[in-house]
């Protein structure tokens, strides 16, 4: 299986250029050769750059799960209002009791949906601390669920161990939310497909990983070449937005998670899907292992 790992931050391969011209001072016969103070500049426009870009991809992925969050999130109110009024009209102690129970269970995954949606909304601060990887998943995939469930893609959601990792979570879960919907969109023209997420450590130990497995027509070596390229997309301009790819998401991707000391890398050969894994330096495990959980499965008609 071909493979490539996204070795080159994104910073390195957007360039600019200018032609530093030296400034004469007309009153003197000194000549001030500004290379350093123009040099500075375009390293602080450079970086503004990339933050703009970063933030507009992450706006995009949030608009593209708007509709199925807000579904998702009646869902858990539902059978908060309905067992709010069971509960009200009877009398029955026990009822009222298991009532409360299932108001209770809503709201904590009403809560949990808003929580994941405002760490994506909020404006990207870069502050990293140690996160429990498998969680960040779990919440990410929670406001995938109803997409996935929409496009009949079956979830498997494996988590072999909790490894802690130094991230900046909104960026992870940023990161995770666009490879969730690109793998999505490569299903998509097939009607349904399956979509494995594995959480653990590696063979050595010394990371953490997540990947992320689709059954879509997987990729030929010439596109998987290209795949970190900004500007490079394979979205036709006539996909379910409207808009096309940007060919931008995997190259700020690849670029957040070098910002981590991490890798990004995929596998994948024709007709046998792809493979996205995220590495990140492994600081710690959080309780035992627990193993594969199905989360979701294909919508029924």
């Amino acid at each position: 299986m071909a493979s490539v790992t996204g070795s080159r931050p994104l910073s390195d391969t957007t360039t600019a250029s200018t032609k530093i011209e030296p400034i004469r001072n007309t009153r003197s016969a000194a000549v001030v050769m500004p290379e350093s103070a123009a040099i500075t500049a375009l390293k602080e426009e450079n970086e503004r750059l990339r933050w703009q870009v970063r933030e507009l991809q992450r706006v995009s992925s949030l608009g593209v799960l708007a509709g199925s969050v807000c579904h998702e999130l009646n869902n858990a109110l539902t059978p908060i209002l309905s067992y709010a009024k069971m509960g009200h009209r009877s009398t029955d102690p026990e009822f009222r009791t298991k009532s409360l129970e299932k108001i209770l269970n809503a709201a904590q995954r009403a809560t949990t949906i808003t929580t994941g949606m405002l760490g994506l909304a909020r404006p990207n601060l870069n502050q990293k601390s140690l996160a429990d990887l498998a969680r960040l998943t779990e919440e990410t995939l929670m406001l995938t669920a109803k997409d996935l469930e929409k496009h009949r893609v079956e979830l498997v959601l494996t988590v072999r161990s909790r490894p802690q990792a130094k991230v900046c979570p909104p960026q992870i879960q940023q990161v995770l939310l666009n490879l969730i919907i690109n793998a999505r969109q490569a299903m998509g023209a097939q009607g349904h497909g399956r979509l494995l997420v594995n959480v653990g450590t590696d063979s050595t130990g010394k990371w953490a990983e997540v990947a992320i497995t689709d059954s879509g027509p997987g990729m030929e070596p010439a596109v998987l070449k290209r795949i970190f390229e900004p500007f490079f997309t394979t979205k036709p301009p006539g996909d379910e937005s409207g808009l096309g790819g940007t060919g931008l998401g995997l190259p700020v991707c690849r670029d957040i998670i070098e910002a981590h000391q991490g890798r990004l890398r995929v596998e994948s050969k024709p007709g046998q899907g792809a493979t996205f894994t995220l590495r990140f330096p492994r600081e710690a495990d959080i309780a035992a292992p627990i193993v594969a959980k199905p989360s979701t499965s294909p919508a029924k008609n």
